[in-house]
């Protein structure tokens, strides 16, 4: 079973907009606090990982907006590592209204892995172990 790390934020008034809901590129943003948590949870941050010169940028993300956040809501972000491959890494999302846990928002972000430059390049093994023990 994938492993599953949990993360929490709080709603802040900047996140809003006028009529006091979250504005929807924000939840890319807790999925971002929440991979970065979920790797440091793992042993390795992504700060380490670069200067061992990993990049993993964003070539994909996906969100599906399914009720809305609002100021000061508690949300639960979810993260699983959902696929691994040689050369690129999925993560899964789920945020979830922490007092009633309904369904917010359900997204993916695919990551390749690239050298300095930004040239694929494959996950190297150290890595590798690491990620296949969160499938």
């Amino acid at each position: 079973m994938a492993r599953l790390f949990l993360s929490r934020q709080r709603v802040r008034y900047a996140e809003t907009d006028q009529m006091g809901v979250v504005y929807h590129a924000n939840y890319l943003v807790w999925f971002e606090a929440a991979r970065g948590e979920f790797c440091r949870d793992l042993g390795v941050s992504v700060p380490a990982m670069e200067a061992s010169g990993v990049m993993l940028p964003v070539v994909e993300a996906r969100c599906r907006y399914k009720r809305s956040a609002r100021y000061d809501d508690l949300i639960r972000v979810e993260t699983v590592l959902a696929e691994l491959k040689s050369h690129s890494l999925t993560f899964r999302y789920r945020a979830l209204r922490d007092d009633d846990g309904a369904l917010l928002v359900e997204g993916t972000t695919r990551h390749g892995f690239c050298d300095r430059q930004g040239r694929l390049i494959r996950c190297p093994e150290a890595y590798q172990a690491l990620f296949e023990s969160c499938l």
